[in-house]
């Protein structure tokens, strides 16, 4: 690390303690020649994920837009937007620690619909509905049986 003061590239670390977000860590660093202080701020580095869509393109993963599609799933249902911004973190925290550098949407949508059969049915019936493009009724009597008989 380079001193702001002198450009000397040599310094001691002080004082090292996480930031209030926890996603980077602050150092009090010393020059060792000239004795000013200054402070730094370490993070860790993320390869980008990319998702393979159902048309073959491909996007940077976006946090936000799997926040959105669970928010417009779980819409007028008595589930805190605290539980959903969880279940994005998990998947986001499960689809980096997979190390994989691509990811489809359709491993994205079996991890969303994992998640929401277990905190709410209709919130459930609804993301499958969009995201396994449910064609007639057949098919959405199909998956609704499929819920029941998981049930009983």
């Amino acid at each position: 690390m380079r001193c702001p003061y002198c450009s000397y590239y040599e310094s001691k670390v002080i004082d090292s303690r996480p930031t209030d977000e926890s996603v980077s860590i602050r150092r009090r660093r010393e020059c060792l020649k000239c004795g000013k202080r200054f402070t730094t701020y370490e993070t860790v580095e993320r390869i980008p994920l990319m998702v393979i869509k159902k048309n073959k393109s491909r996007e940077a993963f976006d946090k936000q837009k799997l926040l959105t599609g669970l928010l417009h799933a779980c819409q007028k249902r008595p589930i805190s937007i605290s539980t959903l911004e969880g279940i994005a973190n998990d998947i986001e925290a499960e689809l980096y620690n997979s190390m994989e550098k691509e990811v489809t949407s359709k491993q994205i949508g079996e991890l969303v619909m994992e998640r929401l059969k277990e905190i709410d049915d209709v919130a459930y019936v609804r993301f499958a509905s969009v995201y396994k493009e449910f064609k007639d009724i057949d098919t959405f009597m199909r998956e609704l049986l499929n819920i029941l008989n998981s049930k009983k």
